[in-house]
C-alpha cells in the first residue's frame, strides 16, 4: 500500500516538473518563433548591421570591398602589361572597365538591393499566409498553432498525465518547438553573416575565377530566405487538421507537421543549395555547390 502511494507521488511529481515546464516554454519561447522565422526588412535596421555594412562607400565593409576593388584594377592593369610579354589572351580592356563600373555600382547599392529582396521575400510569405488566415479565419503562426496545441492537450490542469498518450504527443511536440527555436535561430544568425558578406560577394563577379563564390552565395541567401515561404505553405497544412483529442489520426498528423517544420530547411537545401541550420547536422555545401 505503501509502495503504491509512493509509486503515485513519484508519478505526480513527474507530471508537476513537466506541467510547469511546458508551461513556462509555451509562455516564454514559441511566440518568438515568429519574430526569427519571418524575417522582413527591419533586420537590416538593426544599429550594428548598419554601422558593420556602412552607410557609404567610406566606412564599414564597404570601404573594404572599395579598397578590394582598386585592388582588382591594379591587378589587371600588371596583368595586361605582363600579358604583352608573354603573349597570352586576356579579357579587353574595354569589357573589364564596364564590368567594374556595373559592379561597382551594385556593390555601392548592395544595402538597397538587400533590402528589396528581403521585402519582396517578406511580401511572398505573407500574401501565403495571408491566405490561410482568410480560408481558416485563424492567424498562421506558431503562436496560433502552440494555443491549439494546448487547447488540445492542456498542461495547466490537473488531468494532465505525461506517461499517457495525450502526456507523449505534448511531450514530443514540445521538444520539437523547442528544437525549431534553435535551428531558426541560427538560420537567423547565418542570414545575417551572409547579408555582411554581400559587398564580397558581388565583388567576386568581376574575375572570372572567383565569380564561383557568388553563385554559392546567392543560392545560399536564396535557400535562407525562401525557407519562411516553405514554413508558411507547412503551417497552412497543418491548421487543415481537426485539433480534436479524441482524434488519433490528427494528433499524429500535427506530429508530422511539426517534424515537416523541422525538416523544411532539408528540404530547402536539397531544392535550391546552400547551407544546413538542422542543429543535428554539421554545416556541409549542397554537392556540386562551389563548382567553377
Amino acid at each position: 500500500m505503501e509502495s503504491m502511494n509512493l509509486t503515485d507521488v513519484i508519478i505526480k511529481t513527474i507530471n508537476s516538473i513537466f506541467q510547469t515546464l511546458f508551461s513556462s516554454i509555451d509562455n516564454s519561447i514559441y511566440s518568438f518563433l515568429d519574430d526569427i522565422v519571418f524575417i522582413n526588412t527591419d533586420i537590416l535596421k538593426e544599429s550594428f548591421i548598419q554601422k558593420i555594412f556602412g552607410t557609404s562607400s567610406g566606412n564599414g565593409l564597404l570601404l573594404i570591398v572599395n579598397s578590394l576593388l582598386v585592388g582588382f584594377l591594379i591587378y589587371y592593369g600588371i596583368k595586361l602589361l605582363y600579358s604583352h610579354y608573354i603573349g597570352i589572351q586576356i579579357e579587353r580592356p574595354y569589357q573589364f572597365v564596364f564590368k567594374v563600373i556595373i559592379f561597382g555600382i551594385c556593390i555601392n547599392s548592395s544595402f538597397f538591393i538587400l533590402e528589396q529582396l528581403i521585402n519582396i521575400n517578406s511580401f511572398i510569405s505573407s500574401a501565403i499566409r495571408e491566405l490561410g488566415e482568410n480560408i481558416f479565419n485563424c492567424n498562421i503562426s506558431f503562436s496560433e498553432l502552440v494555443n491549439k496545441l494546448n487547447d488540445s492537450i492542456p498542461t495547466e490542469n490537473s488531468t494532465f498525465n505525461i506517461f499517457s498518450f495525450d502526456g507523449i504527443i505534448k511531450t514530443f511536440a514540445s521538444i520539437s518547438l523547442l528544437n525549431l527555436v534553435f535551428s531558426y535561430s541560427l538560420r537567423y544568425i547565418m542570414l545575417k553573416v551572409f547579408i555582411l558578406i554581400t559587398p564580397f560577394a558581388i565583388l567576386t563577379l568581376i574575375n572570372n575565377s572567383t565569380s564561383w563564390f557568388f553563385k554559392m552565395y546567392l543560392r545560399t541567401i536564396i535557400s535562407l530566405l525562401l525557407l519562411q515561404a516553405l514554413v508558411s505553405i507547412i503551417l497552412i497544412v497543418i491548421f487543415t487538421f481537426n485539433f480534436d483529442t479524441t482524434d488519433v489520426f490528427s494528433q499524429l498528423m500535427y506530429i508530422g507537421g511539426i517534424y515537416a517544420l523541422i525538416r523544411a530547411n532539408s528540404y530547402m537545401k536539397e531544392l535550391i543549395g546552400g547551407i544546413s541550420t538542422d542543429i543535428s547536422n554539421n554545416f556541409s555545401f549542397s554537392k556540386g555547390l562551389i563548382t567553377k
